[in-house]
């Protein structure tokens, strides 16, 4: 049987070798192939760049459609209301003259009915 500090050591032994074989070396990389992948890098930074430039124009454009639109609506619907409004006013003008000749009539019938019924006495 081994002894608890044989087994102990065995495994300080095992777990050190196994530490070892996880570092792995990187592979050199000269200054050229260093410069290449930074060209190619900015390459695509600038490729990024214009289309992130034509995706704003887009949005200018849907934003300014948008406002357009908006004051097109504005205005129609300022002229509804201001169409229902005038409708509003002349009905309730028309209403009082309505009421004006109801009563002028019903004056007037009243006096044609004392005229023609002969009094009585």
């Amino acid at each position: 049987m081994l002894s608890l500090s044989a087994c102990f050591s065995f495994f300080a032994l095992f777990m050190l070798n196994t530490e070892l074989y996880a570092v792995q070396t990187a592979p050199r990389i000269s200054d050229r192939e260093i410069v290449e992948r930074l060209t190619r890098l900015e390459e695509g930074q600038k490729a990024l760049d214009k289309r992130f430039d034509e995706m704003n124009k887009r949005f200018d454009m849907l934003m300014w459609m948008i406002g357009l639109f908006a004051s097109i609506v504005s205005v129609i619907l300022g002229f509804v209301v201001k169409m229902q409004w005038q409708m509003n006013k002349r009905l309730s003008s028309v209403e009082a003259t309505i009421e004006v000749q109801r009563d002028e009539i019903s004056f007037f019938k009243s006096m044609i009915e004392k005229l023609i019924t002969p009094k009585v006495t």
